[in-house]
């Protein structure tokens, strides 16, 4: 056997032993195609790329098939391979990457069994460092994308704004919400706060008045001022909302407040909710 494939041979099963461990099982994932990557929403790529710690454009080179002694567990429809591609650009990566770097993917099959064209594609991976140089992860089983102009500069967007100083957090629930009945019938405010990742401040506020559209908006901080705003549609706020925010106020949030007043706030919350609209999230895997 040549050196060269020997080597490779014993790279992958370096590699199976470490990924297939962090890849959940097949029953519970199912993979996008690499060709119907147009199809992704602003919240798919939102979320590989807040979960990757190193994004970056490669060209796919020497690839080879696993068998299914070598492969582990897949997916019905996929094809294990083993990859080798050489790095065009470091999107984020604080520690570097290497020029060349390997990985295993599983590639989606058409309906005839047959793999898409990998080599020579310009791809996007979503990834973690491996345990040996020049060795990565990918987060996800469809965390390879094809790098076309527009989806390449869509990712460095969301980059730019996931790495901002003035960032806004993951949103991990809901805090206490509260309200308060204006001097005149229909007329009111309602705050609710949220729990975030890392501590930071962020409420939403309801405010109604007769005759005129509730109107509300969101503040990162602790005062809520009259430069507060809804967030626009596909921005990194607005993703963090509509992704993260639950479907209903939970009776905590309001156990504080009188029956009507809660039931005022939990109509207040479902404002904001219709407002942001769907998630639009299309991949079922996670």
């Amino acid at each position: 056997m040549p050196l060269r494939t020997l080597t490779l041979i014993c790279l992958i099963f370096a590699a199976q032993s470490r990924i297939s461990a962090a890849q959940p099982d097949s029953d519970r994932m199912v993979a996008q195609s690499s060709e119907r990557v147009a199809g992704l929403s602003y919240a798919d790529i939102a979320d590989l790329a807040d979960a990757a710690p190193l994004v970056a454009q490669a060209r796919i080179g020497n690839i080879i098939k696993l068998k299914p002694g070598q492969a582990g567990a897949v997916p019905p429809g996929h094809q294990r391979v083993y990859v080798e591609a050489n790095v065009g650009a470091l999107i984020r990566g604080e520690g570097g990457i290497s020029p060349t770097v390997r990985y295993l993917y599983d590639a989606p099959l058409d309906a005839r069994g047959k793999m898409p064209k990998l080599k020579k594609a310009q791809v996007i991976l979503f990834a973690r460092p491996g345990g040996r140089p020049g060795e990565i992860q990918l987060i996800a089983r469809d965390a390879q994308i094809l790098a076309t102009p527009a989806e390449t500069e869509r990712v460095k967007a969301i980059l730019s704004e996931l790495v901002a100083v003035d960032a806004p957090p993951r949103i991990v629930g809901l805090g206490d919400a509260f309200h308060v009945a204006g001097t005149i019938a229909g007329e009111g405010e309602t705050q609710i706060f949220l729990r975030t990742e890392n501590g930071d401040p962020v409420s939403l506020s309801i405010l109604r008045r007769p005759g005129q559209q509730p109107r509300w908006a969101v503040a990162l901080g602790e005062i809520v001022d009259e430069a507060a705003r809804p967030p626009a549609p596909g921005s990194l706020l607005w993703y963090r909302l509509a992704c993260g925010l639950p479907d209903a106020l939970p009776a905590r949030s309001v156990r504080a407040l009188s029956p009507q007043d809660a039931e005022l706030a939990r109509a207040d919350y479902r404002i904001v909710l219709d407002a942001l609209g769907p998630c639009g999230r299309t991949r079922t895997v996670r």
